[in-house]
């Protein structure tokens, strides 16, 4: 486990978080933990609430979605630096919208949820940054989901 020091190194190397000041990073390194999964654990199941937000430091997560008829589709593939479980931050529905499977041993940054927005809401400039960064993550997530939602009706004329 990294300690304190290490973790700020950590969020200071996240290019997400370039625009912060010293003490929004301090603030940060406190509500969060580097966390080792190994390949084929699950982090969290669609529909399933779960308190986290991740980014990953190293490995690969796949994110997938049930679909009847289909079975279970990759949506995207989650590298260094991509953010996971972002609905994690919405304030009434935090349901997971994908499965994410470690599909390579991986090492990821976790914040609480509860912890982070706690921080947003002490910190306005802290919680700007971070609420705009995940609208960008947001309407990406929403255009991939959309894309794979054409792909799947254009294979069944």
């Amino acid at each position: 486990m990294l300690n304190q020091a290490e973790i700020t190194t950590a969020i200071k190397s996240i290019p997400w978080f370039l625009d912060l000041s010293p003490e929004s990073i301090q603030r940060l390194s406190a509500t969060a933990n580097v966390l080792t999964f190994d390949q084929g654990t699950i982090l969290f199941n669609e529909g399933e609430q779960h308190p986290y937000l991740y980014i990953v430091l190293e490995g690969k997560i796949r994110l997938e979605s049930f679909v009847p008829g289909r079975g279970s589709l990759p949506l995207l593939t989650a590298e260094s630096l991509d953010v996971i479980s972002w609905s994690s931050l919405t304030p009434v529905v935090r349901q997971k919208t994908s499965t994410a499977r470690v599909i390579a041993p991986s090492r990821l940054l976790a914040f609480h949820a509860d912890s982070l927005m706690e921080c947003c809401e002490a910190d306005c400039d802290l919680g700007f940054v971070i609420m705009r960064r995940l609208a960008n993550i947001v309407a990406s997530r929403l255009l991939t989901h959309r894309l794979h939602l054409l792909e799947i009706i254009s294979c069944q004329k």
